[in-house]
C-alpha cells in the first residue's frame, strides 16, 4: 500500500476518536469536523515515517487547533456552540445536520456541554483530554505551553467547576432527584396529575422577561395555574437534563448543549415550592452550574 493511501487509512480509523475529542473540546459539530478536517490536512503535508504513534500525534494536533479555536472564540467575545460555518472554504463538506448534533450532544450529556462551556480554553483542554480522554500531564502540558505540574492544577481545577461545591446533603439531593426525575417522566407522559403529583399545591413560579412572552405573567402561583401551561413545552424535554443550579437539582434546557434556559427549583419535603425560569443570558451566566453525578 502506497503511503498516501496507508495514510487516508490509518487517518480514517482514527477519525471517530478524533471527533469525540474535537467535539467536546468545542460543543460543536461543525467545528469539530473543521477540526478534524485540519488535522487531516496537517497529516497529509507531513512525514508519516517519523511519526511513532499516529493516533496520539492526531490527538495532539486535533487538541491544539481546538485549544486555537476556543482562544479565538474568546477573543472574539463570541458565545460559545453558536457557530458552525467552516472557518475554510477549501475545507472538505462536514457531515453535521441537526439531529446527529443532538444525538451526539445527548450521548456527552448536555449538563457536561454546558459546564464545560464555562471553563477557559486551557481548564477545558486539560479536563477533556486527561479525565475523559486519559491523556497524560506531561502531553497536557506541551499542548497548552505549561508544565506537567500545571497542567494537573488546570485539570484539578477544571474538575471542582464541573462538579461544582455542594453544600447540601447527599440524602437531600437523592431526594430532590426523586422529584424531579418524576417532574421530567409527567411531562414526557403528558401527565397533568404527575404533576400536580410532585407540585406544591400553593407552587410559585416565576419567570423572567426573557423566557416568557412579551405580554405574559411574571409570576403564576399554584400547581394547577402552572401545570397546564408547562405540558405545552413536553416537546422541549429532549433537550432538558436535571443539572446542579445553585447547589440544588434543577434543570437545564440546552438544545446541542447551548444553553437557553435554566429552571432553578426549591424544594421542601417532598414537593416542588419554587421555579425560577431563567433565559436572560447575563443572569444564566451568573449561574452556578455542576454537572450532576451518577
Amino acid at each position: 500500500m502506497q503511503e498516501p493511501e496507508w495514510m487516508a487509512k490509518q487517518f480514517e480509523e482514527n477519525r471517530g476518536h478524533l471527533r469525540g475529542v474535537a467535539y467536546r473540546m468545542l460543543g460543536s459539530l461543525g467545528e469539530a469536523d473543521d477540526a478534524v478536517q485540519e488535522a487531516w490536512l496537517r497529516l497529509s503535508r507531513s512525514d508519516a515515517a517519523e511519526i511513532e504513534n499516529l493516533g496520539g500525534w492526531l490527538t495532539t494536533v486535533v487538541a491544539r487547533v481546538c485549544l486555537d479555536m476556543l482562544r479565538s472564540r474568546k477573543a472574539r467575545g463570541e458565545e460559545a456552540l453558536t457557530s458552525d460555518v467552516p472557518k475554510s472554504a477549501t475545507a472538505a463538506p462536514t457531515t453535521r445536520n441537526p439531529e446527529q448534533e443532538a444525538l451526539l450532544a445527548d450521548s456527552v450529556g448536555l449538563a457536561l456541554l454546558v459546564v464545560l462551556d464555562r471553563l477557559n480554553p486551557p481548564e477545558r483542554l486539560a479536563f477533556v483530554l486527561h479525565d475523559l480522554f486519559a491523556v497524560s500531564f506531561e502531553e497536557i502540558g506541551s499542548i497548552v505551553g505549561r508544565s506537567p505540574a500545571a497542567a494537573r492544577q488546570l485539570a484539578s481545577r477544571a474538575r471542582r467547576r464541573v462538579q461544582g461545591t455542594v453544600a447540601v446533603p447527599s440524602a437531600n439531593l437523592s431526594r430532590q432527584r426523586k422529584l424531579v426525575d418524576a417532574f421530567l417522566a409527567a411531562m414526557r407522559a403528558g401527565d397533568f396529575e404527575g404533576l400536580l403529583a410532585v407540585l406544591d399545591p400553593d407552587v410559585l413560579v416565576r419567570i423572567d422577561k426573557a423566557a416568557g412572552r412579551p405580554d405574559g405573567p411574571r409570576e403564576i402561583r399554584g400547581a394547577r395555574a402552572w401545570a397546564q401551561g408547562a405540558l405545552a413545552f413536553a416537546h422541549a424535554i429532549s433537550a432538558t437534563e436535571l443539572a446542579l443550579v445553585d447547589g440544588t437539582v434543577g434543570l437545564v434546557w440546552a438544545p446541542g448543549g447551548h444553553l437557553f434556559r435554566a429552571l432553578r427549583l426549591t424544594f421542601a419535603g417532598d414537593k416542588i415550592t419554587q421555579v425560577d425560569i431563567i433565559a436572560n443570558p447575563k443572569k444564566l451566566r451568573e449561574l452556578d452550574l455542576a454537572v450532576l453525578s451518577d
